[in-house]
């Protein structure tokens, strides 16, 4: 059972989730209701993903690994939502 934060786990989940930031793509309307879904989902991956990356500049790899989770999540729900295609299982949950 592992019971820490490793630098190598912490750069496995950081090239993760800036690689499913890169190629995710909106996949409603602009016209649609759930548009603002979208941004909104998008915004907070892109500020949790950021927050990661602050976090661990400071050394502080628990915070940064939680932000990038929550990153994650944001992306993955958006994903299930349908306001994004997400088809890479590699880096989508329900892709």
């Amino acid at each position: 059972m592992e019971r820490e934060i490793t630098e190598e786990k912490l750069q496995r989940y950081f090239k993760i989730t800036e690689e499913a930031l890169k190629t995710l793509e909106i996949a409603v309307h602009e016209k649609s209701l759930l548009k603002a879904v979208a941004d909104d989902f998008l915004t907070m991956a892109r500020s949790y993903f950021e927050d990661a990356r602050y976090y661990y500049s400071k050394g502080d790899y628990v915070t940064a690994f939680a932000a990038l989770n929550y990153a994650h999540g944001f992306i993955d729900a958006g994903v299930r939502l349908g306001v994004f295609n997400g088809e890479d299982d590699r880096l989508f949950a329900f892709g």
